[in-house]
């Protein structure tokens, strides 16, 4: 140990190097039994982030942490909008036509979503620019609103919010890939093999084995890949986020263009199947909305490698509005290219909407849209799988996770044990088979989160009127609270349809499910490990 002390006494000047974030940390108090966990003196020394040259400011890691800035504003842009752009554009738009019953309803409930997407992205960017620490929203909330609010985020993030879109983008891309290769698949009864999970309902490991093989080997690819390094990994998110951005180009062009494309008639087309009036108007709005947010989701994942962003202060903001503008003109012109191809009635019958548009523009066109969503679902999967390992990695620091997942490769400076942790889990809700519950799942309780940060700019103003604030969001406090009133409104009605929906399968004899008290079920499982860990914490300072 006497050999490895200037290194360490090196480090830790270096942490002290005043950051705005450090700042804030130094000015609040410490989380009551739960003391800052110095990562430089409890990882074990072969695990230690590796010397650098001080020289090089580009390649320093960041605060101490070992993670090395290296991604520029293009890459968090590129992240931004690779890790928002999955399979949602391409699935969703049949399923929520079927919904609303309405074109007309139907784009604007993508402009809305959009809307109030780009609304959060402003609320974040503040925040983000006020306190740019790896961990995002994670950390972000330690400060906004104390450790047990941060360790629900944290929780959720690992439970369900991106493990889960880990999975299901994974299982996307291989479903897709059947249309090129032949996979394995079980027959006979073991594929029938099920195991009954009270509240939650069936899981089939068996069902679909091929396609969940396949899955798995791309998440542990992708996360091997982010293992080696954020800037490998940032060079992946580019070639991916711009190839499906270009095949997406491509399909709008064909729309439009070609004389086998569609009419300005279908963009007023309704579904005569399809009436709707009142409450019950509302309550599939707010339905269709959950898909719309499922294909949105994902516009905070920047905000948890602000560490490892080159001028997080600046950039941060800078690519969550970027990014999240440029998402929404996708959407919105992706889906009136749908629109003018395949009437409402049409569309919701569809359960591969882009597929269908391509195969009436050109002969063949299923399958070249089955590779651009390889392709998207591939980007969005290494988005995720980048970024959010960072969550547990700053909650780890934090004494409310294992302190293995604070681990920093000492070579690649990446956080490895968390990206494996990560991987493992991924697979596991792989294997349960439930995508579609996890998927509305996970948007109940993001939104409960979102609508958390947005009034998160509120607090931070009033705490600290005088800290310094290198972006503003507009529209203070007004839009803030438009988005906090629409969330708390839109959770409610997500409540009530999601009830109705119960009801009316059990009347029918159906299984089912209700997707926001699973999730928040999900998120209560955690509140016992988090008194684990803070009675353990505490112990252990009580010891020294």
């Amino acid at each position: 140990m006497d050999l490895l002390s200037p290194a360490l006494s090196s480090l830790r000047e270096e942490r002290e190097k005043t950051s705005l974030t450090d700042s804030f940390y130094r000015t609040r108090r410490e989380p009551s039994g739960l003391p800052r966990c110095d990562p430089l003196t409890t990882l074990p020394p072969r695990l230690m982030p590796a010397t650098h040259n001080s020289n090089s400011e580009s390649r320093a890691p960041h605060g101490g942490s070992g993670l090395v800035p290296s991604l520029s504003l293009f890459t968090t842009v590129m992240i931004v909008v690779g890790g928002v752009i999955g399979s949602g554009i391409f699935r969703k738009p049949g399923v929520m036509a079927g919904q609303v019953g309405s074109t007309e309803i139907l784009l604007g409930v993508w402009i809305l979503a959009g809307v109030l997407t780009l609304i959060g992205a402003l609320c974040i960017a503040e925040i983000s620019a006020t306190l740019p620490e790896t961990g995002g929203q994670y950390a972000q909330f330690d400060n906004l609103y104390g450790p047990f609010v941060a360790y629900l985020y944290g929780w959720a993030v690992f439970a369900v919010m991106q493990t889960g879109s880990i999975a299901a983008l994974a299982y996307v891309f291989s479903e897709y890939a059947t249309q090129f290769v032949r996979l394995p698949e079980i027959t006979g009864p073991a594929a029938a093999f099920a195991i009954h999970l009270p509240f939650i309902g069936d899981i089939s490991p068996l069902k679909e084995i091929g396609v969940k093989g396949l899955a798995t080997c791309v998440i542990l690819l992708l996360t091997a890949i982010n293992y080696l390094g954020t800037r490998f990994g940032g060079w992946v998110q580019n070639i991916f986020t711009i190839a499906k951005i270009s095949g997406m180009a491509v399909l709008f062009l064909a729309a439009f263009l070609l004389p086998s494309g569609g009419t300005l008639a279908n963009l007023r087309s309704d579904n005569p199947a399809v009436q709707l009036q009142g409450l019950a108007l509302w309550a599939a709005i707010a339905a269709a909305l959950q898909g719309a947010f499922w294909a949105y989701d994902g516009w905070n994942k920047v905000t948890y490698i602000a560490g490892e962003v080159r001028d997080p202060v600046r950039n941060v903001p800078r690519s969550l509005v970027l990014g999240m503008t440029a998402v929404t003109l996708i959407y919105v012109s992706m889906n009136i290219a749908y629109a003018y191809v395949l009437p409402n009635e049409v569309m919701s019958q569809s359960k591969l909407v882009a597929a269908d548009v391509a195969e009436k523009c050109v002969s063949g066109g299923g399958k070249w849209i089955a590779l651009v969503v390889m392709i998207s679902t591939f980007g969005a999967a290494n988005a995720t799988i980048l970024a959010s390992a960072r969550v547990y990695f700053s909650m780890a620091h934090r004494n409310v996770f294992p302190k293995v997942l604070g681990v920093v490769h000492p070579r690649f400076h990446t956080p490895a044990a968390a990206l494996i942790v990560q991987a493992l889990w991924s697979i596991m809700l792989l294997f349960s088979g439930t995508f579609d519950t996890l998927t509305d799942t996970l948007i109940f309780v993001s939104w409960f989160f979102n609508a958390a940060t947005a009034y998160g700019v509120i607090v931070l103003r009033r705490r600290e009127p005088n800290a310094h604030r290198p972006y503003k969001a507009p529209g203070y406090p007004y839009l803030p609270i438009l988005f906090v009133l629409f969330a708390i409104i839109y959770l409610i009605l997500t409540i009530y349809y999601d009830i109705t929906s119960y009801q009316a399968a059990v009347a029918a004899g159906r299984p089912a499910i209700i997707n926001s008290a699973l999730g928040a079920f999900l998120v209560g499982v955690g509140i016992p490990i988090y008194f684990f860990y803070r009675k353990r914490a505490k112990s252990r300072t009580d010891a020294v």
